[in-house]
C-alpha cells in the first residue's frame, strides 16, 4: 500500500524528499494507530514532500530481511540519508520529528 499525498506548495530545492517505509503487523489497533499518527505529522511539517509507503509484514515477509525489521510498528526513514528506523506506535511526535531530522513548526495563530 502507497500513499502519496497530493501537492500543496510545490517543494523548494533546499528541502529535502522523504522516502518513508512503515512496517506493521495486519489491521491491528497498533498498526492504525501508527498509520494515523504517521500520516499527520507528514502532512503537518512535510508539505508533500514525501512518499509513504505502508508494508504489512503478513503480507510480505521478505521485506523485512533487507531492513532487519524485528518489531513493529517500525518506520524507516530510507531518504534523505541516514537511514533511521523509529519503532513504536509514533504517538511521540517530537521523538518522530528527531527521528526524521526535523525541527517542530511552531503553532498556527487563528
Amino acid at each position: 500500500m502507497t500513499a502519496t499525498p497530493p501537492e500543496s506548495t510545490p517543494p523548494s530545492v533546499d528541502s529535502p524528499h522523504y522516502q518513508l517505509r512503515l512496517f506493521i503487523t495486519g489491521s491491528t489497533p497498533r498498526s492504525t494507530r501508527a498509520i494515523e499518527n504517521l500520516r499527520k505529522i507528514c502532512e503537518e511539517n512535510l508539505d508533500g514532500r514525501y512518499e509513504l509507503e505502508v508494508i504489512d509484514v503478513y503480507e510480505r515477509p521478505e521485506t523485512t530481511r533487507e531492513l532487519q525489521i524485528v518489531a513493529t510498528p517500525t518506520l524507516v526513514k530510507v531518504l534523505p540519508e541516514p537511514l533511521r528506523r523509529i519503532i513504536g506506535d509514533l504517538s511521540d511526535e517530537l521523538k518522530v520529528l528527531a527521528g526524521l531530522d526535523l525541527a517542530p513548526r511552531p503553532p498556527q495563530r487563528d
